[in-house]
This record gives structure tokens, C-alpha cells and sequence, in this order.
């Protein structure tokens, strides 16, 4: 089965005003039930592989080997795309293009603004060449998997450095840092929609907006009016399934088959994927995924 451009389902979802979900993937059982979720909920999606992932499921040509086999085996119609999420460096990014992700995240937000411009264009000119999208990232968000810039104070993108990089490098996807951390949200997140509305008018690229546990979904929506296409989730769908997998070690502590441990994980995972693509209204979106090709 052939996977999707990234680019082409962020340009459309941003012209129909919804937004596509990255859901992350570290084992055959999520990127089942990603897979699945997408095809029962007719919407686009975004597999996220991290480094850390694509070494623990042997690599990235294995990763993208398992995904379109799955995608194979589950009849899966929907746009898919694989993608590289927080690519570390020149070298790991071009590895990932090279095993056949559809697109990659050059995250170098821990650099100055002009060797950010200098990594990300670099990895642009190379992606491009072979239709692959490209992501970057500006500013420093918090939260336990920001691994590339632990350490360093947070530090807001501003619209203006935010034009810079786009106009430079020719990026087909933004990752703004504008409040909200990769972590558990605990009451009211302080977001700057200023920003976000200023940085699309200025960009006109997609932007990308995290989300995890306890997000509003007014804010959601606001991020999407605001031009947010791409919606990174990754720690909401772990607690669910870890939640599911307790309750079955909880109710059968006697129970030794792995596998019906990973069922009801995996049938949880599922359900919150398939929960958030609702909320990002991508659901029924599949069948716009070409009309970008038209323009």
C-alpha cells in the first residue's frame, strides 16, 4: 500500500478549516490500532516515529516495512503518512527519507535562529528532491519529551522569526512554540493565540499544535481557526492503554498470555484515536486528500 504526503493533507485540512492528527507510534499493537482507527473513521492520518521508537521497532526501514504491511493486511484506504518526528540532525533525517518515510521533523529549536535556518534548509533542499515534506520547529516548549532541549528555558516562536525561517528554508509545516507543553494539562493552559493568528497570517504554512490529556476543546478549535492543520497526541494514548492493561492484570492476575493484555490496550488505544480525530474533524475527511493536486 502506498503511504501519503503530508503536505497535501495539511494543505487541504487547513483550507476545510479541520485538523489532522500525529498519533505516535512504538509497537506493532499502536500502530494497529492507529491504523485502524483512521480506516473506521474515514479521516486522514500521521504515524509519528521518534528515534527512540524506530530503534526499539529495528529501525526506520522496518518501521516502514511494518506499517505498510499492516496498512496491507487492514485494508487500510485512508491517506497515511509516515513521519519523522523530532529528527535530531542532518543525518538521522536523510536516513529516514531514504527508508521511505513520506515526511520529517528537523527539530533544531535548541539552536540559534540562523543555524536553525542553515539545518532545516539543508534537510529541505534533500526532502523536496525526492517529495518528501518537511516540518520545523522555532522555540523551546517544556513537558518529559522534549529530550532535545531538556535543559533550556522555555522561549516563545515569535511571528516574525517565524516568517524568517519559513521565507528561508521553504518548509511545508511549522512547529511554533506558543505555550502548551507535552505533558498532562492540569486547569487553564496559558496559550498566545495572538501569536498562532499573527504567525499564520505571516507564514501561510501549516501549523502544528500539541495536545494531550486535558486539552480543551475550545482551544482546539481556536488552534484550527488560527491555521493549526497538524495535532501532535502522543501521552493521552499511552494512559489509556496502560489504564486498560492494568485493569486486566487487576482482574486476572492469573492471566500469563501477553496478548490479551495487548487486545484490550491496543481496543482503548483505538477508541482515544478514534476520539480525538472527532475532535479535530477530520472524520469523513479521507476523500479530500487530492484535491490539492488540482491547484
Amino acid at each position: 500500500m502506498p503511504t501519503d504526503s503530508m503536505k497535501d493533507m495539511l494543505i487541504v485540512a487547513k483550507d476545510h478549516k479541520y485538523a489532522i492528527g500525529q498519533f505516535n507510534i512504538n509497537n506493532p499493537e499502536f500502530t494497529q490500532a492507529i491504523l485502524q482507527a483512521a480506516n473506521e473513521e474515514k479521516s486522514p492520518v500521521i504515524l509519528g516515529v521518534s528515534e527512540g521508537a524506530a530503534s526499539y521497532m529495528g529501525g526506520f526501514k522496518c518501521t516502514v516495512h511494518m506499517v505498510k504491511e499492516l496498512m496491507e493486511e487492514y485494508k487500510v484506504t485512508v491517506p497515511v503518512a509516515i513521519h519523522l518526528d523530532k529528527g535530531s540532525s542532518f543525518d538521522i533525517c536523510i536516513q529516514a527519507i531514504h527508508a521511505g518515510f513520506t515526511s520529517v521533523m528537523v527539530d533544531a529549536s535548541q539552536y540559534s535562529l540562523q543555524e536553525n535556518i542553515k539545518l532545516t534548509k539543508s534537510v529541505v533542499e534533500v526532502a523536496h528532491s525526492v517529495g518528501v515534506s518537511v516540518e520545523a520547529k522555532l522555540g523551546v516548549i517544556g513537558g518529559r519529551e522534549n529530550s532535545l532541549c531538556r535543559g533550556l528555558e522555555f522561549t516563545f516562536a515569535t511571528p516574525l522569526e517565524c516568517e524568517q525561517l519559513v521565507h528561508e528554508t521553504g518548509v511545508d509545516c511549522l512547529a511554533p512554540a506558543l505555550g502548551p507543553v507535552n505533558d498532562l494539562y492540569k486547569g487553564e493552559p496559558n496559550l498566545k493565540f495572538h501569536r498562532m493568528k499573527e504567525i499564520n497570517e505571516l507564514t501561510d504554512v501549516p501549523l502544528t499544535f500539541y495536545v494531550d490529556t486535558g486539552f480543551p476543546i475550545k482551544d482546539i478549535q481556536k488552534a484550527i481557526f488560527f491555521g493549526s492543520a497538524k495535532m501532535n497526541v502522543n501521552i493521552e494514548n499511552q494512559i489509556s492503554s496502560i489504564d486498560a492493561m492494568r485493569s486486566v492484570l487487576i482482574e486476572r492476575p492469573n492471566e500469563y498470555d501477553p496478548r490479551k493484555f495487548l487486545e484490550h490496550a491496543g481496543e482503548a488505544f483505538k477508541n482515544t484515536v478514534k476520539r480525538k480525530m472527532q475532535e479535530f474533524g477530520s472524520s469523513g475527511r479521507a476523500q479530500l486528500k487530492y484535491k490539492v493536486l488540482y491547484r
